[in-house]
């Protein structure tokens, strides 16, 4: 299957949107249709030092996963850093190097922006991405607190 990644267009939304939702489901999560039409919206937006938002598509241009990314100021680095905020494979698409292409496009994209650090959080349970994440990446020794 070739795979390529390319930038979330205009034109996705109508397969973006069971992609997301897909994302929100396996995480036991779910967002009204008013914040899903905002996330689009921003990732849509003019401003790359923001969000941005990628997709993983088929020969057909047909996308089969999505990553959304933020990039954001450090005060430990005079760079940005890069988070992950969102990676998502449709189901029927996994375990064909789809995760492995979205996460190379990340490094790629904090790289023109000379991040110094990229990094994501993930589920203890999520066994089948941490088996990706564990070749691409060093797990951090830090546990999140939230608010």
């Amino acid at each position: 299957m070739t795979v390529t990644v390319r930038a979330l267009a205009e034109t996705d939304r109508e397969a973006w949107e069971p992609l997301f939702r897909g994302y929100l489901e396996f995480y036991k999560s779910s967002l009204t249709n008013e914040m899903i039409d905002l996330t689009f919206q921003r990732l849509m937006g003019d401003d790359p030092q923001f969000h941005i938002g990628l997709v993983a598509v088929d020969a057909d241009d047909v996308p089969l996963g999505l990553a959304h990314v933020l990039f954001h100021r450090s005060t430990w680095s005079p760079s940005h850093y890069c988070y992950l905020e969102d990676l998502f494979v449709a189901p029927d698409r996994r375990l064909k190097g789809v995760g492995r292409k979205l996460i190379e496009a990340v490094y790629v994209e904090a790289d023109k922006r000379e991040c110094t650090r990229t990094y994501w959080a993930t589920q203890e349970f999520n066994y089948r991405g941490r088996a990706l994440y564990d070749q691409v990446a060093n797990k951090s020794p830090f546990i999140q607190y939230r608010r």
